[in-house]
């Protein structure tokens, strides 16, 4: 099985195009992994070195979710298009919408993450500028297009027919992560955040604004938002603000923190929260569908947009040791569920299936007829 794999490296699509790559590769598959947004990182390299063959093809390429990057997205479709002819892959594995409608001449699959619709719904209650109008087209003609959508949850495929119109056919098909990255650690009197500080969507400001109002200190991971404003939200900063931190620095963070908190107006990948929960991490999150969906009975859940019940539930957690340890064991059982081994199987599946119904049917297994 040879896969052609993108993935744009400023997102954490990157973190979970290099996870799913090992797990298929751990199942003999092959994946050549294209890249937009920017080149890698020194610390991106070291990442996607880990990973058994794995071949990197890179591009500066703006994605299609940026402020006006058709320039771009139509300069790497032309590149998508001639690394296929020459890759020649069994499937291409597409974490982005445009690019959906190509004509690769071999089964696409597309992943949903998240979308710019979505996000303005979640965290404006508003669609977005008519700016965005070409975006929804273009995004629309690629799920209409694809062999397979995919998403993390059910929330985020109707999220997509809401937005886009009918999906041609679809599954959802649950994000994994190693639990030998992420291992819980001697916990201390710490609760910890990541996501970008100007991310209205991860809400951030509003566990800042409470941080001096809690007993522990309240750590916050991120960066800035890549975007344009419309993705911004001032950050007061009283949370000790730790920057942007290499995959190993963030678990290392994890694996000491007793508690998670992500209040979070739209989370609809959560792969940190998966992260913080193998850690062992007591979870605190917003209260929205795609976090209820993945981790109702092992997080506590909070109104968004109310900071006094967010710094009610942290006081009462850490009021309360042998319940905030309980509720971290709970995050774990939970997390460990959600492995690559399994993300990878339900692929290969997908896969597997997509390429017996585009095989002649004289050449298909008579299992498969």
């Amino acid at each position: 099985m040879n896969v052609l794999m993108t993935a744009d490296t400023v997102r954490g699509v990157f973190a979970y195009a290099l996870e799913l790559s090992g797990a298929l590769a751990g199942r003999g598959a092959r994946v050549a992994l294209a890249t937009k947004g920017s080149v890698l990182s020194p610390a991106q390299w070291a990442e996607a070195r880990r990973v058994p063959g794995l071949e990197i093809f890179e591009s500066a390429d703006r994605p299609e979710w940026m402020e006006d990057p058709w320039e771009d997205v139509s300069r790497s479709s032309a590149w998508l298009l001639d690394l296929a002819d020459h890759l020649r892959p069994d499937i291409v594995h597409l974490n982005d919408y445009a690019h959906g409608a190509l004509p690769f001449g071999v089964p696409r699959l597309v992943f949903a993450h998240s979308c710019v619709f979505s996000w303005f719904e979640a965290v404006h209650r508003d669609r977005p500028p008519p700016s965005f109008d070409r975006y929804q087209r273009e995004v629309a003609r690629g799920l209409a297009a694809a062999d397979l959508v995919v998403a993390p949850t059910r929330w985020m495929l109707e999220a997509l027919r809401r937005h886009y119109g009918a999906l041609p056919r679809a599954r959802v098909i649950p994000n994994g992560r190693s639990a030998a990255l992420f291992r819980p650690g001697e916990k201390e009197p710490m609760i910890l955040s990541a996501g970008r500080l100007s991310d209205a969507a991860k809400n951030v400001a509003a566990l800042d604004s409470i941080a001096r109002d809690l007993p522990w200190p309240v750590l916050v991971a991120g960066d800035e938002h890549p975007a344009g404003r419309a993705h911004r939200s001032a950050c007061s900063r009283r949370a000790r603000q730790l920057g942007r931190l290499s995959p190993d620095a963030l678990a290392c963070f994890l694996a000491r923190a007793s508690i998670y908190a992500l209040p979070a107006r739209y989370e609809p990948s959560g792969l940190c929260v998966l992260e913080a929960g193998l850690a062992g991490c007591a979870l605190v999150l917003g209260d929205i569908p795609s976090l209820r969906e993945t981790w109702d009975g092992a997080a506590l859940f909070v109104d968004p947009d109310s900071p006094p019940m967010i710094r009610r539930m942290l006081a009462s957690l850490i009021r309360t040791p042998d319940a905030c340890a309980a509720l971290g064991a709970r995050a774990r059982e939970r997390a460990l569920t959600l492995s690559p081994t399994r993300m990878a199987e339900a692929y290969l599946a997908a896969y597997a299936e997509l390429l017996t119904e585009r095989a002649p049917q004289a050449e298909r297994p008579a299992s498969a007829r």
